[in-house]
Parts: C-alpha cells; structure tokens; sequence
C-alpha cells in the first residue's frame, strides 16, 4: 500500500526555518507531480506549493512566495518544503499529496491529488 508520510513540524519563533520532509513507501511517485498544502484550525485546507514531476517547475501560493522553497529527490524517492521568514499566520497542519496523473504539472487544485499523507503540525510563534 502506497503511503505518504511527513515528518519535520514542530513549535518554531516567528521569523524562524523548518523543513518538511515527505516520504512515499510502498510505491513511487516519481512521474507525479507532489504539492504541499496546510489546514488551520477551522479553516479549510489551502494550497501552499507544488513541483512537477520532474522537478523543474514550481508553484506557490502568494502568500509563500519568496518564503518557501518546495523540491524533491527522486533517488530518496522525497519531498521537501523549506519555510523560512515563518509567522504565526503559517501555522497550520501541513499536508504531504501525489498528483493523480502521471506527467503532472505542479497543481494548486487539491481535487487533482489523490494520495495525502496523515500531515504534520506547524506551529509559529509571536
């Protein structure tokens, strides 16, 4: 069974970095586009980045760019999101997802991913 997991959250101070790692067992999602997306406490689950199947192109919410830094390592078979300058507005649980087609391009459209991992929470503080 394919899964995805993400691991690297935790309590940071505003202005400080995390990384995200999100690693896939029981499969491959080298062909797939990968994104990142993030859920606050009685919000709805939101967008935050995207890379495309081979990891050329990339995509960001507005409210990242500049920010964060989304990108993959195919031989570990991994994804990664480095968030630097964080604020509190960024905390939020933050989701792992493999697009549903192969070839993909890096979507912001979260029908579009149809493997998400269990996510990790990230937590900034004033």
């Amino acid at each position: 069974q394919v899964q995805l997991v993400e691991s690297g959250g935790g309590l940071v101070q505003a202005g400080g970095s995390l990384r995200l790692s999100c690693a896939a067992s029981g499969g491959t999602f080298s062909t797939h586009a990968m994104g990142w997306f993030r859920q606050a406490p009685g919000k709805e689950r939101l967008f935050v980045a995207a890379v495309s199947w081979g990891g050329g192109r990339t995509n960001y919410a507005e409210s990242v760019k500049g920010r964060f830094t989304i990108f993959r390592d195919k031989a570990k078979n991994a994804v990664y999101l480095q968030m630097n300058s964080l604020n509190p507005e960024d905390t939020a649980v933050y989701y792992c997802a493999a697009h549903k087609e192969s070839f993909s391009d890096p979507s912001d459209l979260y029908f579009m991913y149809n493997y998400w991992g269990q996510g990790t929470q990230v937590t900034v503080s004033s």
